[in-house]
């Protein structure tokens, strides 16, 4: 695909200011996070101290973590071709990485995976694998992506305000010319709002559960019923990466995790987009007004059939 054959902006004309959220976000990037989460609920399984699965090997447990560490868009395809026969698309993923244990090239390790193969998605719904996939996504996003853009953006503002803090402009209240202010007083009201949207987007606790089918450990205690599933599953999702999975612990669920983490979250980053939005809407105003000029750039048209103007998409995105 090209961008001129995307059938959305986001992946056509405006495709490069998402790169940074592709792997994390796409679909390969889901598929991602679910071998992640099938081969840490897999290794930990290893570590409960059940006699029908003995902890695994350093060499197993460094080959599951290479599966995840390496995961390319061809081991996303080769899922995906799975998934035409299956039309499971987590089931997908349990058959793929259940083909990358016959595949691995040492014998000792494949006999050891293959021995166990049937505790891959043991005991698990497809929303234990999902939930936290979501949960695993979104977490990326915020650390890598949202929070890091802010803190540009906050920075850059920051400095602003302080090298035109001595910059006069005549304010405007209710349309109308008011008292005067400067241009750095301005930019650093929208600082301090800013730092208070990031501190509340970075405050919420993304949650995950694995409980199983309709959240009570049905098929876990059946199994085993004297093992203590709801603290295990709480380390597992609470333990850092490579061993767990490094996110806050949803106690309490029916089938899916309730998602009001996720709803906290958005508005968090829609409250903190409407400075933003604010911000750019001052900005246009204080152009139209002459305060502000926009810099030319050569080669760019302003205008199909007007010259003087000034191209604001820079500006815009």
């Amino acid at each position: 695909m090209t961008q001129v054959t995307a059938l959305s902006p986001l992946d056509g004309r405006y495709a490069a200011k998402l790169a940074t959220l592709r792997p994390l976000m796409s679909e390969q990037g889901y598929m991602h996070r679910r071998v992640q989460v099938e081969l840490a609920w897999f290794t930990a399984l290893s570590d409960a101290g059940f006699t029908e699965f003995a902890p695994l090997s350093a060499d197993a447990r460094k080959y599951l973590v290479a599966l995840v560490t390496h995961f390319s868009t061809e081991d996303a395809l080769a899922i995906k071709a799975i998934e035409k026969k299956t039309n499971h698309d987590v089931k997908a993923v349990e058959y793929w990485i259940k083909d990358k244990f016959k595949a691995c090239t040492n014998a000792t390790v494949k006999k050891e995976l293959e021995r166990s193969a049937e505790f891959v998605h043991f005991a698990c719904t497809s929303e234990d694998i999902n939930n936290t996939s979501h949960a695993l996504q979104l977490q990326a996003s915020r650390e890598q992506v949202v929070l890091p853009m802010l803190d540009t953006i906050i920075t850059k503002l920051r400095d602003m305000a302080h090298a035109y803090a001595d910059i006069p402009m005549l304010s405007r209240t209710h349309g109308q010319t008011a008292s005067p202010t400067t241009v750095g007083k301005e930019i650093a009201n929208v600082v301090m709002r800013l730092r208070a949207g990031r501190e509340r987007i970075a405050k919420v606790s993304i949650l995950a559960k694995m409980n199983g089918a309709v959240g009570n450990y049905n098929a876990h205690l059946s199994a085993w019923p004297e093992f203590d599933w709801e603290a295990f599953s709480q380390r597992v999702v609470e333990t850092p990466a490579p061993v767990g999975l490094g996110l806050g612990f949803q106690a309490y669920s029916i089938q899916i995790e309730p998602h009001d983490y996720m709803a906290e979250l958005f508005d968090a980053i829609a409250r903190t987009n409407t400075i933003l939005i604010d911000w750019s809407r001052d900005v246009w105003g204080y152009v139209s007004l002459g305060y502000f000029k926009q810099s030319l750039k050569a080669g760019e048209i302003g205008s199909s059939t007007m010259p003087h103007k000034v191209n604001p998409i820079d500006f815009d995105t």
